[in-house]
């Protein structure tokens, strides 16, 4: 069967390849361009193979707007604050966008951005941007997956909140423009989320019932659930990073500083690895232990024509007599010669049985 696959840029997503591992920059530049710029490099060091931002106004996700349903409630990093406040402080500026994409490709990581409306996915074409990805929040807006989609580039959806059905028709409004290159994204979206949270069984089921790229955009702390996840198929992680937890930003606390990103990078590039192929025996390396297996051994000796027992025949190691499992075609049979103490049983040493 062929892995399902996306070609971004240079890179084929698949499971048979090594995870395409995306650093999320989102709001962790801070308002500083220089700061968004240390993360480029800090990305590209580490070894992720591209580097996501956000490509959004406030006025573009929100509205500015003093009714109680725009303030963020309950157990949230921004309890509190009003949407529009919250995305007015950790938009990225439209100017960067040229700045930021000529870094990514001067250090030879893979620039592209989550648009959240078509003015954004515009602006993001004059840039060449080859993919698009969809947020968890914005799975359900079938309008923006259309205009990424229509694009002709790859869109990895993230879907977090979906029920199977909300995920159809993200796939659907994808495909009824001809683009067949989607990637989905397991994501838990809680920030940051628990790993018993992370439900990363998923990620197979999805393989199995989309027949698209999977991935993990992952927001628990730590690099644990990302190496479970490549391990279980995920092609794409994802995780926010930053160059240094102070000062803080909106997401700070649940990113990725460089050394962590590092070693999430060769975590899941291991994991990767450890999954191999489904295989029946021994490998080429395995070989030359199977001397060690256990085997039927005599232990004391026994004179021609005695009785063979688990007094004078052992499964031990090395593994140069028979199989184990034939012990108890052995127990009971008489010696063809004497046998002695620290020989392998081979069949030649044991008479045959009456009518044999």
């Amino acid at each position: 069967m062929t892995e399902p696959s996306v070609i971004i840029e240079n890179r084929r997503i698949a499971t048979d390849e090594p995870p395409f591992v995306v650093a999320e920059l989102s709001a962790n530049h801070g308002g500083e361009f220089d700061r968004a710029a240390r993360i480029i490099d800090m990305a590209a060091d580490a070894g992720a193979d591209a580097v996501k931002f956000q490509a959004y106004t406030a006025e573009s996700l929100t509205l500015d707007s003093d009714r109680e349903e725009f303030t963020i409630r309950g157990d949230s990093p921004w309890a509190g604050q009003s949407l529009y406040a919250l995305y007015q402080d950790a938009a990225t500026p439209y100017e960067w966008f040229p700045d930021l994409f000529g870094l990514c490709r001067k250090r030879g990581i893979i620039p592209f951005a989550s648009p959240f409306d078509r003015d954004a996915v515009q602006m993001l074409e004059g840039l060449d941007s080859p993919a698009y990805k969809i947020a968890s929040f914005e799975a359900v807006d079938l309008d923006l997956i259309t205009a990424c989609a229509e694009t002709g580039k790859p869109v990895i959806i993230s879907v977090g909140l979906c029920t199977a059905d909300d995920i159809e028709d993200a796939m659907s409004a994808a495909r009824q423009t001809g683009n067949t290159d989607v990637v989905l994204l397991q994501c838990t979206s809680v920030y940051p989320a628990k790993p018993e949270e992370a439900d990363l069984l998923t990620i197979p089921a999805l393989l199995e019932r989309f027949g698209v790229p999977v991935g993990y955009s992952d927001h628990t702390l730590g690099t644990v659930s990302s190496a479970a996840a490549c391990a279980l198929g995920a092609s794409v992680i994802e995780k926010h990073v930053i160059d240094a937890r102070e000062p803080p930003t909106a997401d700070s606390a649940f990113s990725l500083t460089g050394p962590e990103l590092k070693a999430l990078v060769e975590a899941c590039r291991t994991a990767w690895a450890s999954r191999g192929s489904v295989r029946d025996g021994p490998t080429e390396q395995e070989r030359s232990s199977l001397a060690f297996r256990r085997s039927l051994y005599v232990t004391t000796d026994v004179a021609e024509g005695a009785t063979l027992t688990r007094d004078n025949v052992r499964s031990i190691r090395p593994g140069l007599g028979l199989p184990p499992k034939s012990l108890p075609a052995v127990i009971g049979r008489r010696a063809s010669r004497a046998l002695h103490a620290g020989e392998p049983l081979d069949w030649s040493m044991v008479l045959p049985e009456d009518g044999e």
